[in-house]
């Protein structure tokens, strides 16, 4: 079985989670287990915990990583702490996510999740639960329109909603290309000339889909609460919801004193547990550029728990 993925700021994550050849690091959204293979080979007597909901992505990730002291688990990052209650697992050195879906993912036409490729409204990146025809056939034109907005950021969010319902009370919307076409009739000629119109709904109903936001949000406490003192957790985004998310997550625990400003002196006791590794999020090299165009929207940041 193929799964192709070309793992995004890789080198950048290794030197981001400053690897303990002794210890235990996680890459919690395993994938092609491109990143996985990365740091278990900076391993000597350490341990690999590769986690991942798709389940191909876990078959793959398994034959991929049988050579290296390394454990596949099929779930969900955002329960890594049943993960690690499972495999007696207290405290680890380094997690990983990589939020991005993989071009597998997005390569596969019958998962639903390209608008170049006709295929059934899938989306589901666990291949369990709610599809993305289902949202798109039952929603009412109020959650339609906040997901298109909210998730995708796309003004032309109610224009899109009100075709969706207008069509599907004609017939069912079961494909792909159904929905592009009526994204695209939403939206005025000048936007089809200048690029593809269906990138932000495809992306908002993948969100809604998968449930991705009330994922990282857990995933990503239960992922720096994992850490030993000076574990690192790192995370790779690919838009300004998911880097907003994780940007001030880690603020608030590199925050210390809460007091008001005019306090003289700090009554909160208020420490910082975190300190951030990069100010400034790392992005793909130009090289990285001409190799993977996926990559273009990647950032990587970095925090490192300095106190437990």
């Amino acid at each position: 079985m193929e799964f192709n993925h070309i793992s995004v700021l890789l080198n950048e994550c290794i030197e981001g989670l400053n690897i303990n050849p002794d210890g235990i690091y996680v890459d919690a959204t395993a994938g092609g287990a491109g990143h996985s293979i990365e740091i278990a080979k900076h391993l000597n007597n350490g341990r690999l915990i590769a986690i991942d909901r798709d389940p191909t992505a876990v078959q793959i990730a398994t034959e991929r990583l049988k050579d290296y002291n390394a454990t596949v688990v099929k779930n969900n990052y955002s329960q890594i702490d049943e993960v690690f209650k499972s495999l007696g697992i207290d405290k680890v050195d380094g997690v990983l996510l990589d939020l991005g879906v993989s071009s597998h993912q997005l390569d596969t036409g019958d998962r639903g999740f390209s608008y170049h490729v006709d295929a059934p409204l899938d989306m589901r990146m666990s291949q369990e639960g709610l599809s993305a025809k289902e949202v798109i056939n039952t929603y009412s034109y109020e959650q339609l329109s906040k997901i298109i907005f909210e998730f995708g950021e796309e003004k032309f969010a109610r224009s899109i909603a009100s075709n969706i319902i207008k069509k599907r009370e004609v017939a069912t919307i079961n494909t792909t290309l159904e929905l592009a076409d009526i994204i695209k009739e939403s939206v005025p000629a000048k936007v089809r000339r200048e690029k593809n119109p269906c990138k932000k709904t495809f992306q908002a109903i993948r969100i809604a889909v998968n449930n991705e936001f009330e994922h990282l949000s857990e995933g990503l406490d239960k992922a720096f609460f994992s850490l030993k003192k000076n574990g690192r957790l790192a995370v790779i985004t690919f838009h300004s919801l998911e880097d907003r998310i994780v940007k001030q997550r880690f603020a608030g625990w590199c925050k210390g004193c809460i007091c008001p400003p005019d306090f003289p002196q700090c009554i909160c006791g208020k420490k910082p547990i975190g300190m951030l590794i990069n100010r400034k999020p790392i992005e793909a090299s130009e090289d990285e550029l001409k190799l993977n165009k996926r990559s273009r929207s990647a950032k990587l940041r970095v925090i490192e728990r300095i106190e437990e």
